[in-house]
């Protein structure tokens, strides 16, 4: 049984597909409710193989997804990623899964006490159409580390990688182990609907509201990966150069199509013109050309790219001033563009931008910057670029983001050992390393005697001398 709407099919039938995929992962899973080690080891090292054995093919038909994306950004932002997920969970799996020894009040002994971290079932993942490959891989890794059955929801926008993913993934997964599910917006509906164990959705936060509405319908727990608008502080006195390269690689790659790509960058206003030229001197020497540039990413489509232009027109006829950092566009590769004299009014200011915009906002000193963030939503990623160590604290101390980078960007995101989620409007939920294997486990606390009974002084008929001496004991 496949589900897959591009083959016409009525609501119900494909509802009942979804449930019938549902029921079938059920079982598999009632069947083996505990993989062991050696098990999720061996699921573990043949997607690591497959990834590996077909990055090629993975990268033309992401690149054909998009019109063009960089080979090298591909490489770079997707399979190393999921290659290096999967060697650290390899590498530390043995120790998750071993139960958490927990202390025993005197009043409960003899008895022990342990955490026993358990699959939870069956899975589903939302996953977006920017990164398709690593935003599938990276809860994947973490659910079938945890000993999970997983359904994967992927984007519409990509249907060559989801048509590949399903095939690749079909290669060495029964379908009731992995399964990869394709269709347009209604599939999505009707899957963010279905009973899952755990569902984790990557993408807008506006979806990401009615993801979990419907969620809610079964009590289902949900991973919201969100976005927002990811602020960038330049402080007064870093190097606009180290300042420059930093944003404007973060904000380039996958030309901005990325959830925690700088949206804005906070700049002093006596250093806004040098932080102008110093980023466009970046610009140019990551992409002297954009014409025929094998580096430079497109728009995944024209829907989206319209949407942009949109977003530059309205700033422009709001009072914006636009420095194109380039001639022109071609096709879907769309110049990079700096945006200064923004207001709150202008569409670009109010909505994730997620392309190659970038608005400057001149801030007096960095009480007004900190201020012009916590004032706004709660921002998926913060960058803050000055070498202070005070300064840096006071960043840390005074802000909320779903994760910070100091002097760097996006490059959290790749760090194993570090946890990964929103925080507000910008998600909720963490995923990756031990913090993915742990959303995807039931944490089950057990409490263990055998045959002396030490409870029995406080078994009614109450009054008695024991349950007394109990009480002076214990209740002070």
């Amino acid at each position: 049984m496949s589900v897959d709407s591009a083959y016409p099919k009525d609501a119900s039938d494909l509802l009942s597909d979804l449930h019938l995929l549902l029921d079938k992962q059920r079982q598999a899973y009632a069947a083996h409710p505990y993989p062991p080690l050696e098990q999720r080891q061996q699921w573990l090292k043949s997607l690591r193989q497959l990834l590996s054995d077909e990055r090629e093919v993975l990268i033309d038909a992401i690149s054909q997804d998009f019109s063009h994306r960089s080979a090298d950004e591909t490489l770079f932002a997707e399979l190393m990623p999921s290659l290096h997920g999967i060697d650290y969970t390899l590498k530390h799996l043995k120790r998750w899964m071993k139960p958490s020894a927990r202390s025993v009040d005197l009043m409960f002994q003899p008895a022990s006490a342990h955490v026993m971290y358990q699959p939870l079932g069956v899975i589903g993942i939302i996953v977006p159409w920017n990164y398709p490959l690593y935003l599938a891989m990276g809860p994947l890794i973490g659910a079938l580390a945890a000993g999970n059955r997983v359904m994967l929801k992927l984007s519409e926008f990509t249907p060559a990688t989801g048509r590949l993913l399903k095939d690749l993934l079909g290669r060495i997964f029964p379908e009731d182990s992995v399964a990869v599910v394709l269709g347009e917006a209604d599939v999505a509906v009707a899957f963010s609907g279905l009973a899952f164990d755990h569902l984790l959705f990557t993408g807008s936060t506006q979806v990401g509201k009615l993801v979990m509405r419907a969620a809610a319908e079964h009590l289902t727990p949900v991973t919201l990966e969100l976005g927002g608008k990811s602020a960038a502080i330049v402080s007064a006195d870093v190097p606009l150069k180290d300042a420059a390269q930093r944003i404007a690689w973060g904000k380039s790659l996958n030309a901005g199509q990325t959830c925690i790509a700088p949206d804005y960058v906070l700049v002093p206003e006596n250093r806004v013109q040098g932080f102008v030229d110093a980023y466009r001197q970046v610009m140019h020497s990551f992409y002297p050309t954009l014409i025929d540039n094998p580096d430079y990413t497109a728009i995944i489509n024209e829907r989206q790219l319209a949407r942009l232009e949109h977003l530059k027109t309205d700033a422009v006829a709001k009072g914006a001033r636009l420095i194109p950092l380039y001639e022109q566009d071609q096709g879907r590769r769309m110049a990079h563009c700096l945006v200064l004299d923004v207001n709150d009014d202008m569409q670009v200011m109010q909505e994730e931008i997620f392309g190659p915009l970038l608005p400057v906002v001149a801030y007096r000193d960095l009480a007004q910057a900190l201020a012009y963030i916590t004032e706004r939503p709660r921002p998926l990623a913060l960058y803050y670029f000055g070498y202070n160590k005070a300064e840096q604290q006071r960043v840390l101390q005074n802000s909320h983001s779903g994760g910070v980078c100091i002097n760097e960007t996006l490059l959290h995101v790749a760090v194993d050992d570090l946890p990964f989620g929103g925080v507000g409007p910008s998600g909720m939920g963490r995923y990756h390393g031990h913090e993915g294997f742990l959303t995807f486990s039931h944490a089950k606390g057990v409490l263990a005697k055998q045959r002396v009974n030490s409870s029995l002084a406080i078994y009614p008929p109450y009054g008695r001398k024991l349950g007394r001496l109990v009480q002076k004991l214990f209740i002070r």
